[in-house]
């Protein structure tokens, strides 16, 4: 990574916290419909092998976070996915 100004990082990373935010919404749409074909959903659905073993393969990925802060991190994102899954089956999405 080439250094630059903090203005210059600064416009990267935004441009990557754009691109991450269009992946959790497109995370929490999937989600949303496996939720959907669960026999029981929302966070009794939860299946902690499969998110431990989610959170190892990226940890390959992100070695910098690691297990545990993507451990934290995922839970945070499956959480606000479930949510939002509760959300849109009780009826049309509030104003955010």
């Amino acid at each position: 990574m080439a250094p630059g100004t903090i203005t210059d990082l600064r416009s990267r990373i935004d441009r990557v916290d754009a691109e991450l935010a269009a992946l959790l919404e497109e995370r929490a749409l999937l989600a949303a419909e496996v939720q959907r074909h669960k026999p029981v959903g929302g966070f009794a659905g939860r299946d902690p092998e499969r998110e431990r073993a989610l959170v190892a393969a990226m940890a390959r990925h992100a070695p910098r976070l690691g297990a545990p802060r993507l451990a934290r991190i995922m839970s945070a994102v499956i959480e606000a996915g479930l949510e939002a899954a509760e959300e849109e089956q009780r009826g049309p999405l509030a104003d955010r």
